[in-house]
């Protein structure tokens, strides 16, 4: 089982940029998913989550409002559109599978996590 994360880069503060979780090994359709990331000398920390069929989303409340989650499970990816990129938002962005069908917050939540891909947003 491989969730495979893509798409992160080196950005200006104000752009956009979209997170791509592939999985493979297993449908992970039937579960609730999410996005976490980790700042050089920060704790991991909650970004966004969304339902086993995309039909409810939650995010922490500084990304709300330029953030998007979403997910095809017709193609078992998950999505994370960033938008209005700041500084504060640079991070090892991780996609991570629930253990049920509803992804919270909790890192103790999920058990299949991707490696990571790095975002820099430059100010």
């Amino acid at each position: 089982v491989q969730l495979q994360a893509s798409g992160g880069g080196l950005v200006q503060t104000g752009d956009s940029l979209r997170l791509s979780c592939a999985a493979s090994g297993r449908r992970f359709s039937n579960n609730g998913m999410g996005w976490f990331r980790q700042a050089p000398g920060e704790e991991r920390e909650f970004v966004a989550a969304i339902t086993w069929n995309g039909g409810r989303t939650n995010y922490a409340d500084s990304v709300k409002g330029r953030f998007t989650i979403s997910r095809d499970n017709s193609k078992n990816i998950l999505y994370l559109q960033m938008n209005s990129l700041k500084p504060e938002d640079t991070a090892v962005y991780y996609c991570a599978a629930a253990r049920g069908a509803i992804a919270g917050s909790q890192s103790s939540s999920y058990n299949h996590w991707g490696q990571g891909t790095l975002v820099t947003v430059s100010s």
